[in-house]
């Protein structure tokens, strides 16, 4: 064994598909090879979170709870992760403490050991209820910082070498277990990746992970330049789920640290072979979620424009929808100006959606002529704080009548929620079976009650 191996999180089941298809793998695909990944020997496998909850109730008819308590019987010997949007759950909105810790209570008892959990403005304040939560189960807590820019490279007044140092010493305060940096987009470049994992390595005791998308094709370099700087652990997905804007592949990361100080250990061939059975059922069931937009594996553009994947494909909808798409280039500039005005939010799920929806608007009726809800409640402090200050006359025009009050807020956003766990259990009272399903119905009341309905075949 390598005196410092590198640590391999699995993202196939999670974060692998939802990157390449759309989210689309179902448990029964996943089923036969569970146990071979659990003789693998990965430092975790993320099976569950980000998008796979909403699309299991929404698009497959399963029950997400199910499929956590299935790979949990299926991986006994390995470390299940999921991902945690904070205060946001899996969802797309603030929900109130009581629905926090119940959420996190039942995943803790359905099988999850280690909990990734990120704010999409990096407020803190987002964080304090799941850490704490998450401690008080005898779960591992690992807290994110989401990685952003404002340059080409690490830099700037906003997000330089400080920020994110400052960032990860105030989470490891507040009892993280762990630290991730999750560079959604692709940005973190390799010499920047080892000044920033250097950097980390310098001022924390905890472990440093990093997390990247191949969507730039910067992945692969980005992981060797943090393995030489000391990261503790990386996420990788199996090939066929890998590169494109998912993770780099596990098998050539394993095989160029073969023998070295690095090495991690994993046994290549057995990945070949769980790679080989995937890459079949992929191809016979999954090929038309497949995202082939551009021959490219990956997008060039991204490393101008710095836009998400799933940012760009939402964009398109929304401009096919109005006969406008010839005006995405529009969008692409407007973008950058909407961000600014919204004080930078790194652009990851929910605030990716609210800016590209809100910069798409501004194309199309002129700028702020129309501004959607999730804006005014962005702008009246309810997703937090951003990174810098917001745009006082966008604020204040965004804020005319808005219902809760003209003057925004600084408190944690949940410290004015009302609690919602019991109109939840009310709502669903002789439908509800148990606490899952009420989560079902509380993060999502109109989805949530037409699965319910659905799972237990109630009719109208």
């Amino acid at each position: 064994m390598a005196k410092n191996p590198l640590r391999i999180t699995d993202t196939t089941f999670r974060d692998g598909h939802q990157s390449t298809i759309a989210t689309r793998l179902k448990t029964e695909d996943m089923i036969p090879i569970a146990p071979k990944m659990d003789k693998i020997g990965f430092h975790s496998m993320e099976v569950w979170g980000g998008a796979t909850y909403d699309v299991c109730i929404r698009y497959l008819d399963e029950d997400p709870w199910e499929r956590l308590r299935t790979l949990r019987k299926l991986m006994p010997n390995t470390k299940l992760q999921m991902l945690l949007r904070g205060q946001n759950l899996v969802g797309y909105r603030n929900y109130p403490d009581d629905v926090v810790i119940a959420f996190i209570e039942e995943a803790a008892e359905s099988g999850i050991d280690i909990f990734r959990i990120f704010d999409a403005l990096n407020d803190e304040r987002n964080l304090k209820t799941s850490i704490e939560t998450v401690k008080k189960c005898g779960k591992h807590a690992q807290a994110v910082i989401c990685y952003s820019l404002t340059e080409k490279r690490l830099g700037g007044p906003i997000f330089n070498l400080d920020y994110y140092l400052n960032k990860a010493k105030i989470l490891q305060e507040m009892g993280a277990d762990s630290i991730c940096i999750k560079d959604m987009a692709g940005l973190l470049s390799p010499y920047d990746a080892y000044e920033l994992v250097k950097g980390l390595k310098r001022v924390l005791d905890i472990p440093v992970q990093l997390h990247t998308h191949y969507t730039t094709g910067f992945g692969s370099m980005t992981y060797l330049k943090a393995a030489e700087a000391g990261v503790d652990v990386v996420d990788c997905a199996l090939a066929p789920l890998a590169l494109r804007s998912s993770q780099p592949a596990i098998e050539p990361i394993v095989v160029t640290l073969y023998g070295t100080e690095r090495d991690t250990g994993l046994d290549l061939h057995s990945l070949i072979e769980i790679s080989e059975h995937l890459d079949e059922v992929l191809k016979e069931k999954y090929k038309d979620f497949l995202e082939m937009a551009k021959f490219a594996v990956i997008d060039v553009q991204a490393l101008e424009h710095q836009i998400p994947g799933g940012m760009i494909t939402n964009l398109i909808a929304q401009l096919k929808e109005a006969n406008a798409l010839h005006r995405l280039p529009e969008v692409f500039e407007e973008i950058p100006r909407t961000r600014a005005d919204m004080g930078y939010p790194p652009l990851v799920t929910p605030t990716s959606q609210i800016v590209g929806v809100q910069a798409v608007l501004n194309v199309l009726f002129g700028r702020y002529k129309m501004i959607t809800q999730q804006t005014k409640d962005y702008f009246y402090g309810l997703y937090g704080r951003p990174p810098a200050p917001v745009n006082p006359e966008v604020q204040k025009l965004a804020l005319k009548g808005y219902p809760r009050g003209e003057t925004p807020i600084d408190c944690r956003p949940a410290d004015i929620l009302e609690p919602e766990m019991e109109k939840a259990k009310e709502a669903t009272k002789g439908l509800a079976k148990n606490r899952g399903d009420v989560l079902i119905y509380a993060l999502y009341p109109q989805v949530g009650l037409e699965f319910l309905k659905k799972k237990y075949g109630v009719s109208e």
